[in-house]
């Protein structure tokens, strides 16, 4: 610690936001930098407890104390090498994690954590401008063939550990490029592509292969082409039988719809279809997005991240108003006593979108969707709800005196998701179901079949970023143990099912 007394001489800082009125208008990213002596100070806030409660606070085990005393000392290129000795992509992390290892942090019993992902960012961005963010190439070819199915975080994550570890890695992909949702579902202004496209330049001269617009089933089907609209089919069967080992990172993609009476009416979407439609428009493939918020009333049903994502958006669209709806009652500003630290605080968050404009109402749900003519959505009715608990169990009452209707000709739903899409792979022996309608895997991250293993939210289900690149880094060593009866890379993580044993 390089200076003891930081965390009392000094507040906590972040990077500041774009003026509101400024950033309405583009998709850049809303973020300032900050320049090294506000990062050294906020890296003198870090005290060095005894027991780093961030580094449990983290899935990946991050290192915080160390690479905050760099920074705080001003060696960065030191700072850069710890950073990435357990996170593959902090550059990532640093943008779109939640921040639970700020939950965490011990200077939180009293005080405000400290600024770790904001240093955190900092870091790899200064790696960048340094030019030490480099591709490591291996120095020895196993001769071992992978292939990983997705190309998300804990994809990308698999992938670059075990090129590294000296196999050859295909990544199949069903979109046109890789990414997954951190380039289809992250709006440019929380991430612009150009850092996603760095890393897949960077795993790319590392010797991983992408092959995109595939898309993997159990056996040739209409039912995929359908899908799918004339992309390549591949056989898992012949994945595993030309691979030394499959890896499944899929994702939990299937979102949450709301089957209401009036579901069919025109103008209700799912969160990722529009801002899929979004991306498409910025990367400049789409001269406009198909699904577009421009000078209507829009209701977006759910109250997380992709709704805050939605929000962002239809206020660059020049939406005329926006109503964010959520279930839950509304958080408490500050932790209460019943949610101590280090605890995840569940306190109300106010995103960048969230302070560009729209509204939000908290403890209510749809009961149907509207529409004036019989086929375009004109409108929703809505309920008040009270949040019930009994035990374990979580309910709501609607309340029945309450309903009213709400002015809309675009819904987007933002529920989250139920879990992986494995229609197309169904009856596989390979892939089996857990209860929970994710895939199924053993201590060592195998699901089946004579080399097919799988990690990630199709494992889990939907969870944060850091969490996938945790599996993907898990699944990796699994991997290169089970092809070359040993291995030097690190594992950090059970799966979910057995972590809770």
């Amino acid at each position: 610690m390089g200076d003891i007394t930081g965390f009392l001489k000094y507040n906590r800082q972040t990077a500041t936001r774009r003026p509101v009125e400024i950033r309405k208008k583009d998709y850049n990213e809303v973020y300032n930098e900050m320049d090294d002596s506000e990062l050294s100070i906020q890296g003198a806030r870090c005290m060095d407890c005894g027991i780093p409660f961030c580094h449990e606070g983290c899935p990946l085990g991050n290192l915080i104390p160390e690479w905050n005393d760099f920074v705080y000392k001003g060696e960065w290129e030191l700072a850069f090498e710890r950073l990435h000795a357990t996170n593959n992509f902090p550059d990532f992390t640093g943008r779109l994690c939640p921040a639970p290892c700020e939950g965490s942090c011990v200077l939180g019993i009293n005080a405000e954590p400290v600024s770790i992902k904001q240093i955190e960012l900092s870091i790899v961005e200064h790696g960048v401008k340094d030019d030490i963010f480099s591709p490591i190439i291996a120095s020895l070819r196993t001769g071992k063939k992978v292939a990983i199915v997705g190309s998300g975080p804990a994809g990308l994550a698999a992938a670059q550990q075990l090129a590294r570890a000296g196999h050859d890695v295909d990544v199949f992909e069903r979109q046109e490029k890789p990414g997954g949702l951190l380039r289809y579902g992250i709006p440019e202004f929380k991430m612009e592509k150009h850092v996603l496209d760095r890393r897949i330049d960077q795993l790319t001269k590392e010797g991983v292969n992408f092959i995109c617009s595939s898309i993997v089933v159990n056996v040739k089907s209409e039912q995929a082409v359908n899908v799918q609209g004339g992309f390549n089919e591949v056989r898992i069967s012949d994945l595993e039988n030309n691979y030394d080992a499959v890896i499944l990172t899929i994702g939990s993609t299937v979102a949450r719809d709301l089957n209401l009476n009036g579901r069919k009416y025109n103008g209700t979407y799912l969160a990722m279809e529009y801002l899929k439609e979004s991306n498409l428009f910025c990367e400049g493939t789409q001269a406009k997005p198909t699904i577009s918020a421009k000078d209507k009333n829009v209701i977006i049903i759910g109250g997380g991240d992709t709704g805050a994502d939605c929000l962002g958006t239809a206020i660059r669209q020049e939406a005329k108003s926006i109503m964010q709806l959520e279930i839950m009652p509304e958080p408490p500003k500050t932790r209460t006593l019943e949610n101590p630290w280090p605890t995840w605080p569940i306190i109300l968050r106010t995103s960048s979108a969230h302070e560009e404009g729209g509204q939000r109402l908290f403890s209510v749900t749809a009961t149907e969707y509207l529409s004036d003519d019989g086929e375009n959505l004109s409108g929703i009715e809505i309920v008040q709800v009270e949040q019930i608990i009994q035990g374990n169990t979580l309910s709501f009452n609607q309340l029945a005196e309450s309903k009213r209707i709400l002015k809309a000709e675009m819904v987007l739903l933002a529920m989250g998701f139920v879990g992986p899409d494995l229609k197309l792979m169904e009856g596989y022996p390979g892939i089996s179901k857990n209860d929970r309608g994710c895939i199924s895997v053993d201590q060592n991250w195998f699901a089946g079949g004579k080399n097919v293993f799988a990690a990630g939210d199709a494992v889990r289900g939907q969870s944060l970023i850091v969490w996938a690149i945790a599996e993907g880094r898990s699944v990796a060593a699994s991997v290169d143990k089970f092809l070359m009866s040993g291995t030097k890379l690190p594992s950090v993580l059970k799966p979910y099912s057995y972590a809770l044993r």
